[in-house]
């Protein structure tokens, strides 16, 4: 592990668009995979309805992301939601987790009005795991934070809570179901990050909620204006309102709703990209000046890139990202565990030898 000065002031630094001493290293999540091999440790099997469970997992989450030279840790808390569209398959990666699961695209667990009208949904209160956050809170050093919030974004858990291709054809067939489930989910995601943000330790909320593909968004821009941008609006004032920024983790082709995000949402940073959407020099160039851009070490040349070309790439992204402040190195998306890496060790070592300002040309 290497050993480097912490401070979690750095990011804060970057989140406001500002220079700080050095590029802070950043990542949405690493894959729990990944992490247990860095550590040598098992964290997977532990239970973590157990407090001493709880702790252990939090400790090791520490462990490995300060080790690493990260200023936090990301912890995101899923919502206890009752799901029955579950898919598994076998998990083929080289630190395979066994089974991989993914949400059936044609079947979803609320799928008409009947459906969601005798769905149990959580109170706000129960709806997440709070004593985590209060563990990794109470057991993180003085000189990191947690960037945390709800795990999955409103729009991500609509598509799934009803499956894709039911979730398609409601925007069509029953608008009424369509705008219910908006309002309840994107109600009860803002009432837990009203709790979150209320921890001293949560310097920063954020908020995953991909919302499209390669080639554009899943929805129209216009029904992400209606339905999904003013439930994320909510979220960012509820931030600014203590003081703290907010961060989007969104993956897909964005940029037909980049500038509702930046003018009328208000996010403080934007994190997901891919070289074959936008890499993230040009974001960098086209966005920087007035949010955060966080990431972009495309996923798939953190897998495959040999370490020379790898390292080249890496270089590159620095020089051009890093000027100005506003920036922090990371994947394009999360160290999955599929990831090479000495790869992943080769970005870490790359940050902290060439990012300390002013960056060398």
């Amino acid at each position: 592990m290497v050993h480097i000065e912490i401070d979690y002031r750095r990011l804060l630094k970057v989140l406001w668009c500002e220079e700080p001493d050095r590029v802070p290293l950043y990542e949405h999540f690493v894959d729990i995979e990944v992490i247990e091999a860095m550590l040598n440790e098992k964290l997977r099997t532990l239970d973590l309805s157990k407090d001493s469970s709880k702790l252990k997992y939090v400790r090791g989450l520490i462990k490995f992301y300060r080790g690493l030279g990260y200023d936090y840790v990301p912890l995101e808390l899923p919502l206890k939601l009752l799901v029955k569209n579950v898919l598994v398959a076998e998990d083929t990666a080289p630190l395979s987790r066994g089974l991989r699961s993914w949400r059936d695209e044609l079947h979803g667990t609320i799928e008409t009005r009947e459906d969601f009208e005798s769905y149990e949904w959580p109170e706000p209160e129960d709806a997440v795991d709070y004593r985590l956050m209060e563990l990794l809170c109470r057991e993180l050093p003085e000189d990191m934070c947690v960037v945390g919030g709800v795990a999955g974004g409103v729009l991500e858990h609509i598509m799934k809570l009803m499956g894709f291709t039911p979730f398609f054809r409601a925007l069509h067939t029953d608008r009424t179901l369509v705008r219910n489930m908006f309002d309840t989910v994107g109600k009860l995601i803002f009432e837990v990050d009203s709790i979150l943000v209320e921890f001293e330790k949560v310097e920063v909320l954020r908020m995953g909620d991909d919302m499209g593909f390669r080639t554009g968004t899943f929805i129209s821009p216009h029904n992400l204006r209606e339905y999904v941008l003013p439930w994320h609006k909510k979220c960012v004032e509820l931030a600014h309102k203590h003081g703290k920024p907010f961060i989007l983790h969104s993956c897909g082709n964005l940029e037909s709703i980049m500038e509702d995000l930046i003018n009328f949402v208000g996010i403080d940073a934007k994190h997901s990209f891919e070289d074959a959407i936008m890499p993230v020099t040009e974001v960098k160039r086209k966005y920087g000046e007035r949010i955060a851009i966080l990431g972009g070490v495309d996923v798939n040349k953190l897998s495959y890139y040999p370490p020379d070309k790898f390292t080249e790439y890496v270089k590159n992204i620095i020089r051009e990202c890093a000027p100005g402040g506003g920036y922090a190195l990371g994947s394009g998306n999360t160290i999955t565990n599929y990831v090479d890496l000495r790869n992943y060790r080769i970005m870490i070592d790359l940050c902290l030898k060439y990012g300390n300002y002013p960056i060398p040309s």
